[in-house]
């Protein structure tokens, strides 16, 4: 099994995009998920991963953060703050984990495990929770919260840390449409605020609303990759047109 390779020569701050997936493949249990996919992604625009359930996006995310090792390829940060990569990105998932604390306390043990003290840690929980609606929320118990309420709290936590790349994957599963709009916004701020957005979604209307470029993968093969726009009116190949005419692919 390759290991996942990260060029190491850090300046303070420096960036660590752009990240290149060269010919990743990834295997469970002998079934190939991940097959030969190779790309590139740039600071700037906001990636939305697409495909049909089982076509691996979420795997896609994991090893792009790290959390899985390719089986063959490599996933590589290129730019100068490469070294730091692990420390400079962050991913939330479907169903966040919330801890056993108030809401200011979920986003402070994340600082504080980066290192993150006092005053500064204060005022970066504070300003992470009015960024995403819940600052009122600051002293109730994280698990209380409804299932929108959790995932925003998931989002500022993420955000607290500072991280130049957010992965997110379905993060509006199963809300109604009043909870997505609200995930949408602190999505599109996030986005506004220099963070890489990288993220899977089941729903296409979304898809078309946050989505600068797609990324469609099928049988765990990147078959098309480009603009949105471009994507949704008139995708070039017969996989992305059948899965956007609502076809069932398999």
């Amino acid at each position: 099994m390759n290991r996942m390779t990260i060029r190491a020569t850090p300046a303070a701050g420096a960036a660590i995009l752009p990240c290149a997936l060269d010919a990743v493949s990834f295997e469970a249990g002998g079934k190939p998920l991940i097959d030969r996919v190779s790309a590139r992604l740039e600071a700037g625009p906001r990636t939305v991963v697409l495909g049909p359930n089982g076509a691996g996006k979420t795997t896609l995310l994991r090893l792009c953060h790290g959390l899985l090792r390719p089986s063959a390829g490599a996933v590589r940060w290129l730019g100068p703050g490469a070294g730091a990569a692990a420390r400079r990105q962050a991913m939330v998932f479907q169903t966040p984990m919330m801890l056993r604390r108030s809401v200011a306390a979920n986003v402070a043990y994340a600082l504080a495990v980066r290192g993150l003290r006092g005053a500064a840690r204060r005022m970066r929980v504070a300003r992470a929770l009015d960024r995403v609606g819940l600052a009122g929320a600051a002293a109730r118990p994280a698990r209380a919260l409804s299932t929108s309420e959790r995932q925003r709290l998931a989002l500022a936590r993420a955000w607290a840390t500072e991280p130049e790349v957010l992965f997110l994957d379905e993060p509006t599963a199963n809300l109604d449409p009043a909870a997505t709009r609200a995930i949408e916004t602190a999505i599109e701020a996030v986005a506004r605020a220099g963070v890489k957005i990288v993220m899977t979604t089941h729903d296409l209307g979304q898809a078309r609303r946050l989505a600068d470029e797609v990324l469609f993968l099928h049988q765990g093969r990147l078959v098309e990759r480009g603009p949105a726009d471009a994507f949704f009116a008139g995708p070039r190949t017969a996989e992305a047109a059948a899965f956007l005419e609502g076809a069932l692919t398999w």
